[in-house]
C-alpha cells in the first residue's frame, strides 16, 4: 500500500465518527447511543469495520453492558480484534477518570452528607468485577475521606477478610470511622450469613479502639444493599 493510500484510509476512518461528533455538539452527549459514544473514544475502526461497528461488537461481547465492557482489564481489551493497546488504554482511562471524579466528590463533603457520591464511587469500583473484592473507606473524626483502599480480593463467591489487618490500617491512618463494602458478582445483593458475621466481627474489633463502622454496602450489579439502612449494624 502506498503512503497516499494509507493517508486516505486514515482520513476515511476518522470521518466515520464525524456524524456522532456533530450530534454531540448539536444535541449534547446524552443524545448519543452507547455505541456512538464508544466510537468517539475508539476514533477509528478497522479495514473491515467502522468505528461504530467495532463499538457495537465490543458491546455485544459484553452482553450489551457498558460496565462489563469497561471493567475488562486493559490487557483483555487489547487482545480483542480491532482494539489493540492504544484503544484499550483509552477505554481503561475513561473508567479511572470516572472513579476519580466520584472520589473528588466524596472528598468535598462528609460521608453522611454525601451518600450518593459514596454509592457512585463504590459502584464504579466494584460493579462488573468477576471476583469478590473488599473495599474500605477510612474516615476522619468529621467523617471526611482519608483513604479508599481495596484491601482484599477473592474468588467468584468469596473473599478472605482479616479484621486485624483492617484495624492495623485504620490505626496507621488515624481513622475514626470506616465504611466497608464488597461486591456480589452473582448479582444478588442480600447479605449472606458470613457477611453478617464479618460485619459484627469488624464492629467489635474496631470498636475496641473507638473506630466506628458507619455502614457495610454490598454492590451487586446495579443494586446496592446498605446494612445501615436495613438496621443491621450493632
Amino acid at each position: 500500500m502506498s503512503a497516499s493510500t494509507t493517508t486516505n484510509t486514515q482520513i476515511n476512518l476518522l470521518e466515520e465518527v464525524e456524524p456522532a461528533k456533530e450530534r454531540m455538539f448539536k444535541f449534547g452527549a446524552d443524545a448519543l447511543s452507547n455505541a456512538e459514544l464508544l466510537s468517539l473514544l475508539l476514533r477509528t475502526g478497522t479495514r473491515e469495520h467502522s468505528a461504530t461497528a467495532l463499538a457495537l461488537q465490543l458491546l455485544k461481547s459484553s452482553d450489551g453492558s457498558l460496565s462489563k465492557l469497561l471493567f475488562r482489564s486493559p490487557q483483555e481489551l487489547a487482545e480483542t480484534t480491532g482494539v489493540g493497546p492504544a484503544k484499550a488504554a483509552t477505554l481503561a482511562a475513561v473508567l479511572e477518570l470516572a472513579r476519580r471524579v466520584a472520589r473528588e466528590q466524596m472528598e468535598q463533603k462528609t460521608m453522611l452528607d454525601n451518600p450518593d457520591s459514596v454509592r457512585e464511587y463504590l459502584g464504579l469500583t466494584l460493579r462488573g468485577l468477576e471476583y469478590e473484592a473488599f473495599v474500605v473507606l477510612f474516615l476522619n473524626s468529621q467523617h471526611r475521606l482519608i483513604a479508599a483502599e481495596t484491601m482484599f480480593k477473592g474468588t467468584l463467591n468469596q473473599t478472605a477478610v482479616y479484621p486485624r489487618e483492617v484495624l492495623k490500617r485504620a490505626l496507621q491512618l488515624n481513622a475514626a470511622a470506616v465504611i466497608i463494602s464488597h461486591n456480589h458478582p452473582s448479582g444478588y445483593a442480600e447479605p449472606s450469613d458470613p457477611d453478617l458475621s464479618l460485619t459484627r466481627t469488624l464492629q467489635v474489633v474496631l470498636g475496641q479502639v473507638d473506630i466506628r463502622v458507619l455502614d457495610h454496602i454490598i454492590v451487586a450489579g446495579n443494586q446496592q444493599y446498605s446494612f445501615s439502612q436495613h438496621g443491621l449494624l450493632l
